[in-house]
């Protein structure tokens, strides 16, 4: 049953957080295929998950935010983890049958040249990464974070290897998204047009062979791209050659996520937060809930699915703080001053599709309806803030 707020560590996800940071990332100044061209292009360059990255070119986050949002921006996401999964028996259903013992979601049902959102959890419900997984008719394409790229592969290995193959890709990754992506990816392949939403499907883009899902990371309509890693920088030229297509970093893509309402991985959600705390539950399908045609069988499933049935004691949910100045990750939520925290920000920043800050955080599950008025502890002042529904803007995604 759900708890009252007292007694709940708020910061515990925060200190897990650090600690899978600590664990999970990798060391050295790994480059991506595109390294060279972002210099070329600008960009400055930080590192993230063990990588050399592009947080933003010479346009700025701002520019590169907005622009994105009615055009079209090209994102480097090369440093994640792409993996195959093989059944050995050649029978895809093996496959099929072996993931799902380690996410709770649907994947035997899930149709050729289709895609869905996933979660690894542990014994406890908590999230040891996300990931999106497809069916490719013969095999399953993962592709999963970079700070957990080497040990979800590991994991897959110890806990389905005698069953599939587990091989990871060494390709490169690029993002399209914006209103102007299916015209820009089209101009390559017309057969673009004809995709929808978690569609994957081979593409010859200007004679590149490529992987592509109409998918992304921003809410907007767009395509995530798979290509071999000699061949990145070329389509990525292609792509920038077009009308309304520009290079966006890695800054840009996280407002425009946030905005988006879309959790990262490390902040948002992590070891310590179950699906239904994330209010994640909705990626888990009939077939594995109580009562379905699998229910259950993945680490975890006690916790989860008697949360979605009675609820969790916390909830993530969108937060609009008031005034301009945005809450950052950490900033603890009160009910009224004086009084011991019910929730803390994981994510916060200034959205600049709605002009103001925007922020996400988990609260106790009393204070979790929209409209609820909190206070935040910023820079040792209360601030108002009110809990709102999420996204903050409306999904451009092409479902039909």
């Amino acid at each position: 049953m759900p708890t009252g707020p007292a007694g709940r560590d708020f910061t515990r996800g925060t200190r897990a957080r650090r600690e899978a940071a600590t664990d999970n990332q990798t060391t050295g100044a790994n480059v991506t295929p595109l390294h060279a061209l972002h210099l070329s292009l600008g960009a400055r360059m930080v590192p993230f998950a063990g990588y050399d990255m592009p947080v933003q070119y010479p346009p700025g986050i701002l520019k590169e935010h907005l622009h994105t949002r009615a055009a079209a921006g090209l994102f480097d996401v090369s440093h994640m983890g792409q993996i195959v999964l093989r059944p050995r028996s050649g029978k895809l259903a093996d496959a099929a049958a072996a993931l799902e013992s380690l996410i709770p979601m649907d994947v035997a049902d899930l149709g050729q040249g289709r895609q869905r959102y996933g979660l690894f959890t542990n014994d406890a419900g908590g999230i040891l990464d996300d990931l999106m997984f497809a069916n490719r008719g013969d095999h399953l394409f993962l592709v999963v974070n970079a700070a957990c790229k080497t040990a979800d592969a590991a994991r897959l290995r110890d806990a389905i290897g005698a069953v599939c193959e587990v091989e990871p890709l060494e390709r490169g990754l690029i993002a399209l998204q914006g209103p102007k992506s299916e015209a820009a990816l089209a101009a390559l392949d017309p057969d673009v047009a004809t995709m929808r939403f978690m569609d994957l499907r081979e593409l010859r883009l200007g004679g590149i062979p490529a992987l592509v899902s109409r998918s992304g990371y921003t809410g907007e309509d767009g395509f995530e791209i798979s290509v071999a890693a000699d061949q990145t920088a070329d389509l990525a030229n292609l792509l920038l050659a077009a009308d309304g297509v520009l290079p966006i970093g890695l800054g840009a893509r996280d407002s425009l996520r946030l905005e988006a309402g879309l959790c990262l991985y490390g902040h948002d959600i992590d070891a310590g937060t179950t699906p239904v705390e994330a209010a994640l539950e909705w990626a888990i399908q009939p077939a594995r809930r109580q009562g379905g045609a699998r229910a259950g069988g993945f680490p975890g499933a006690a916790v989860i699915l008697d949360q979605i049935a009675a609820g969790a004691g916390r909830r993530r949910v969108g937060l609009l703080p008031e005034g301009r100045a945005p809450m950052r990750e950490g900033v603890e939520l009160f009910a009224e001053e004086g009084a011991s925290p019910v929730g803390a920000i994981t994510s916060g920043g200034f959205g600049p599709s709605l002009g103001a800050p925007v922020a996400m955080g988990y609260v106790g599950t009393e204070f979790a309806a929209p409209g609820t008025r909190l206070l935040a502890l910023l820079r040792g002042k209360p601030a108002p803030v009110t809990v709102a529904r999420m996204p903050f803007v409306k999904p451009t995604y092409k479902r039909a």
